[in-house]
């Protein structure tokens, strides 16, 4: 997706700019507003959140409106949701962050859930950055309890995982 919206916009970086933040808060366009979910957000909110001005915001809305590509795009997208993680001190849970080698190899999520479910731990929430938008993606586990240090040498045993933190 993120390469698809590169292309459409690479010749405008500040327009680039402007998309990353709608991409990466899940905020749509309707009708050449911007919103999250029902909630019209200001172009000028935008604007600072992008560090470029409110016109460069409106370009970026005229770009996306004439494109047939980004206009399902940004039609459809919707916020991933709340995240525990913040919280979850707390709220007593716990949090495991696994950093991989390549964001792209397969079992790391399955492998870590199995893990913690023969530790009898449940897992309450999950949240994948994506490789396209994030420098150093991580997979964030939001679990039932406190997360047992034992665990941690097992879930480095993991193929492809290159670090393991347990908040």
């Amino acid at each position: 997706m993120w390469n698809q919206i590169k292309t459409q916009l690479q010749e405008y970086p500040e327009r680039l700019k402007v998309a990353r933040v709608l991409v990466e808060n899940g905020l749509s366009v309707q009708d050449n507003k911007i919103c999250l979910n029902q909630i019209e957000i200001p172009p000028v909110r935008i604007a600072r959140a992008a560090g470029v001005d409110r016109r460069t915001v409106n370009e970026t809305l005229n770009s996306i409106k004439a494109s047939p590509e980004l206009k399902l795009i940004f039609e459809e997208i919707r916020p991933a949701g709340h995240s525990l993680k913040e919280i979850a001190k707390h709220l007593n849970l716990g949090v495991l962050e696994i950093t991989p080698v390549n964001a792209k190899s397969p079992g790391i999520l399955s492998n870590a859930a199995m893990i913690l479910n023969r530790a009898g731990l449940s897992i309450r929430q999950a949240i994948v950055d994506d490789p396209e938008l994030s420098p150093e993606p991580k997979l964030t586990l939001i679990v039932e309890k406190k997360i047992p240090g034992e665990l941690i040498p097992e879930l480095l045993k993991i193929p492809g995982i290159a670090k393991v933190s347990v908040y």
